[in-house]
């Protein structure tokens, strides 16, 4: 059967009828609705159309795909890469993220696969790298923990990192806090080195938001046990009660002991039976030492202890051999003003008072015989073994210097001794340790008239001298100093006589008169009368004239003389009268053989010891 050819007629209307009808659009179909539903703001901001549909299925799968990279959340990454440097840390973010590795250097077994907590820090740098910060989390989770343990009070573990101005630095998630040195333990801290690089547990008590402060207490979590603890041994605290307790602080008034979680103060007093000048003496910290309760307030927040009185008292022990008028050794251990206090055994001393320290009648003071530390002798004056006292003496060791005191110091002798002490009315000498002697001011000099000693000589000057007087039983001597030379008075009675001239100038004028120097010792007195010269005029200051002695007193040694009475009759009248009546007066007290005899009885009377 012959193929049947197409012709160009029929394909071509074939091709006609093939054609697709054209596509009538909603707008086209119904444009009044088209119109009125049509979205005009979107056509002039020339946003496309969307459909509501498709958008919320695009924000699903972004939500669940990556992760919102404007926030300041902490976000939880993985380690995918680990280079020299860097970790590469996917957080399902558009990019990875770089993390230094000097961050992650408190893990140094960080590896891919890990989970860890980033923050962003930057969005995107340089190279559109998505940067960021592990630390920076860290710090935010671990302020997060650190305020949440403050509000519960729970316990956080914190590592010591070192020490600081009072106190230490800890490590606590992260986050260095502040350990004060009072915080540490109940009781106080020497060696604060012993808690670095190593890891407590902590109380967080105080956090500063301004300024990033946290302080943390490990005391905090001790001191409820140790308040249950210390109520229970106040509870069983009875007087006399013996217990065991650890030295915890050392004062210069006493001694703090622990008794597990209770306090009482050993006194200094209560520390030993000898007398100590410091605890330290004693005791040292942290020591184990037995204790004795002897009182307590009524809430027993305050205990006295005793630690001597755990050992008899040394005067139970004190041996009942010992007895007045026995030597013994001791120890100074105290001085004061009016003695020292010497310990003849532990815990028993006895006084020494400055008395009984030199038989010198001049009192001195304790510190010039002995010092504190010194080994001495003594000598048992008294004994009390119930008052507990006893009093010593040193001076007893040696012979008392007045038994021999009339051989060594009769009267009439001269010696020489050493200026101790003034009076007003004297000066003490000590002729020997123990021998003091007293000149009376007028005893000093025979020509100067002294108002007070220190004007005649100084302490510690030596001074020759006379024995006065001796009164053993009183053991009082008296001495003179003026009595060791001749006195001068004796051969100026004979050269300034009355009625005997002598030439000299007028030294000063005075009130009444004026006063002449005839010698470093005699200084006269010329009355205003008696300065009137020939020519009725006076004399003056400095002018040198003849002068008559008109008195002559040597008991009060007093000189009067006269110009006038060199040329006027009745003045040298007056003069002649007054030397008959000197005479007259001397002759009445020339004494008679009787009186002589009866004196010399008197002497012997008194060498006896008898009374007239």
């Amino acid at each position: 059967m012959a193929e049947k050819k197409t012709t160009k007629a029929e394909v071509e209307a074939t091709e006609a009828t093939t054609v697709e009808a054209p596509v009538v659009s909603e707008a086209q179909a119904n444009p009044e609705k088209f119109l009125k539903e049509f979205d005009w703001h979107n056509y002039e901001e020339g946003i496309e159309q969307v459909a509501d549909k498709k958008l919320e299925e695009f924000e699903k799968l972004v939500s669940e795909n990556f992760v919102d990279t404007l926030d300041d959340e902490v976000v939880e990454g993985k380690v995918i890469h680990i280079t020299d440097r860097d970790a590469i840390i996917d957080i399902n973010a558009k990019s990875e993220g770089v993390i230094s590795l000097n961050e992650f250097r408190y893990n140094p077994d960080l590896k891919v696969g890990d989970k860890v907590e980033v923050l962003i820090d930057v969005r995107e740098d340089a190279t559109g790298q998505l940067v960021l910060s592990h630390r920076k989390a860290r710090v935010i989770k671990a302020w997060d923990r650190v305020n949440n343990a403050h509000d519960t009070g729970e316990i956080v573990n914190g590592f010591v990192k070192c020490r600081t101005k009072g106190g230490m630095i800890v490590d606590v998630f992260g986050i260095e806090a502040f350990l004060p040195g009072s915080q540490i333990d109940v009781k106080p801290i020497r060696d604060y080195d012993q808690y670095v690089n190593k890891t407590m547990e902590f109380k967080v008590v105080k956090i500063n938001h301004e300024f990033k402060n946290i302080v943390v207490s490990h005391k905090a979590l001790i001191e409820a046990d140790i308040e249950e603890q210390k109520k229970e041994i106040i509870g069983q605290l009875e007087k006399g009660q013996v217990l065991e307790g650890i030295v915890k602080n050392i004062t210069s008034y006493g001694v703090f002991i622990d008794l597990g979680g209770v306090d009482g103060l050993v006194h200094i007093t209560d520390l030993s039976w000898s007398r100590i000048n410091h605890p330290n003496e004693i005791v040292e910290l942290d020591q184990k030492l037995n204790v004795v309760i002897l009182d307590f307030d009524e809430n027993k927040s305050r205990i006295q202890l005793g630690l001597k009185q755990l050992s008899k008292h040394p005067w139970e022990a004190l041996g009942e051999d010992i007895k007045v008028g026995d030597k013994v050794k001791g120890k100074v251990v105290v001085i004061a003003d009016y003695g020292a206090f010497v310990e003849v055994e532990e815990g028993v001393e006895g006084l020494v008072h400055v008395s009984e320290m030199s038989w010198s009648t001049h009192l001195r003071s304790a510190q010039d015989f002995v010092s504190v530390g010194d080994e001495i002798e003594a000598v048992i004056l008294t004994l009390d073994r119930e008052d507990r006292k006893m009093s010593l003496g040193i001076k007893q060791l040696t012979p008392d210097p007045w038994t021999d005191i009339t051989k060594k110091y009769p009267v009439g002798s001269k010696h020489t001794g050493i200026v101790r002490n003034f009076t007003n009315f004297g000066v003490f000498v000590e002729l020997e340790e123990g021998i003091d002697g007293l000149i009376y001011i007028s005893d000093l000099s025979w020509t100067k008239k002294i108002k007070h000693p220190s004007e005649f000589c100084n302490v510690g000057d030596e001074l020759d001298v006379v024995v006065l007087e001796l009164d053993v039983e009183g053991r009082k001597l008296s001495l003179g100093h003026k009595q060791t030379t001749v006195n001068p008075w004796d051969k100026y009675e004979t050269e300034f006589a009355l009625g005997t001239s002598h030439t000299a100038a007028l030294t000063e004028i005075v009130d009444k008169g004026a006063t002449i120097d005839f010698n470093d010792d005699i200084t006269a007195f010329v009355p205003q009368r008696h300065l009137e010269k020939e020519d009725g005029s006076k004399l003056k200051k400095g002018e040198e004239a003849e002068f008559k002695i008109i008195e002559f007193n040597k008991e009060f040694k007093r000189v009067v003389a006269s110009h006038t009475a060199v040329f006027r009759e009745e003045e040298a009248k007056i003069v002649k009268q007054a030397v008959k009546k000197a005479e007259a007066q001397a002759a009445e007290a020339k004494p008679t053989l009787g009186d002589a005899n009866d004196a010399l009885q008197a002497l012997k009377d008194k060498m006896d010891g008898k009374k007239k």
